[in-house]
C-alpha cells in the first residue's frame, strides 16, 4: 500500500491550495483518513480528519478556512485550503487507516506548503 500526496507549493497569504492524497495497493477498506502538518522545529500536528462516513474533525487553527473531503471510489482524500496564512507553512502529510489482510495506519511522503506574507 502507498499513499501519494500532491498539490503543495508556494502561495501568497490569502491564497488557496488543494492537496490530494491517493491510496493504492491491495486495499480492502479504508476507514479514517486525515491530514497532519509539521512546521520547521515543531511537532507534527493534526489538521483534519474524515471518517468513511464523512464525519470531519478540524484543528481550531484551520476551522472555517480548510475543508477535508474524500472520494471513496478513488481512495483519495483532499484538503482544500483557503485564506492561507504564513503560519500554515509546513510539510503536510496524509494518513489513512487501511485494511489489507490486516489493519494498519499508513502515511504519505509529505508535500511542502509555503505561504509568503
Amino acid at each position: 500500500v502507498q499513499l501519494q500526496a500532491s498539490g503543495g507549493g508556494l502561495v501568497q497569504a490569502g491564497g488557496s491550495l488543494r492537496l490530494s492524497c491517493a491510496a493504492s495497493g491491495s486495499i480492502r477498506a479504508i476507514t479514517a483518513m486525515g491530514w497532519y502538518r509539521q512546521a520547521p522545529g515543531e511537532q507534527r500536528e493534526l489538521v483534519a480528519t474524515i471518517t468513511s462516513g464523512g464525519s470531519t474533525n478540524y484543528a481550531d487553527s484551520v476551522k472555517g478556512r480548510f475543508t477535508i473531503s474524500r472520494d471513496n471510489a478513488k481512495n483519495t482524500v483532499y484538503l482544500q485550503m483557503n485564506s492561507l496564512k504564513p503560519e500554515d507553512t509546513a510539510v503536510y502529510y496524509c494518513s489513512a487507516d487501511i485494511t489489507t489482510l490486516f489493519w494498519k495506519n499508513y502515511w504519505g511522503q509529505g508535500t511542502l506548503v509555503t505561504v509568503s506574507s
